[in-house]
């Protein structure tokens, strides 16, 4: 990992300093001088490299900062919403339980008061009863004027109706709607 660029910087600016105190404290021949010269030169070159590296990374140290921000945010975000619909799902559980078992207490109450098996039964039996007469009507009034279309002479005076025999040798069966006083 590398060092922070600004700690570079530091890092430099106090060998100098150092640099600065020993030379304070002693005198330089020309060698000496050359080779301070050399080595403050090149703490220079350092600290300008520095410096001017020093913005990208720091925006590279932000950006990723941020990126890692974003991702714990998120990680918390989803952990609270998956915390908060276990409590909806387990409060909607309990609900749903509730409301079954009040259904099934009013179904067991409306049989009761309603009579129960027997009512029921009885009225099944009624409704039956009363289709099949319903059935059997229809049925046998559709078979009757079948057999008298099919029969009219057979049937005519039991249906209320005449014979009529014409001139021509035939006949027909007359049904009167109003009966003559005889």
């Amino acid at each position: 990992m590398s060092k922070d660029p600004f700690q570079e910087l530091v890092d430099e600016l106090t060998a100098l300093r150092r640099s600065v105190e020993h030379l304070s404290r002693t005198s330089l021949d020309k060698d000496e001088a050359k080779k301070l010269n050399q080595i403050v030169t090149a703490a220079v070159m350092k600290m300008a490299k520095a410096a001017e590296d020093a913005p990208g990374d720091i925006q590279e140290a932000l950006e990723t900062d941020r990126d890692q921000m974003a991702r714990s945010a998120t990680q918390a975000a989803t952990r609270a919403a998956e915390s908060a619909m276990a409590g909806i799902r387990h409060d909607l559980d309990n609900e749903r339980a509730k409301l079954s078992q009040a259904a099934g207490e009013a179904r067991r109450e409306a049989w009761r008061w309603f009579g129960g098996f027997w009512v029921w039964l009885a009225s099944m039996l009624a409704t039956g009863a009363v289709i099949g007469a319903l059935a059997m009507a229809w049925i046998a009034g559709r078979g009757d004027a079948r057999e008298f279309g099919q029969f009219p002479s057979i049937y005519c005076g039991t249906a209320g109706g005449q014979v009529v025999e014409q001139d021509n040798g035939s006949s027909y069966c007359a049904i009167w709607i109003n009966r003559p006083d005889q």
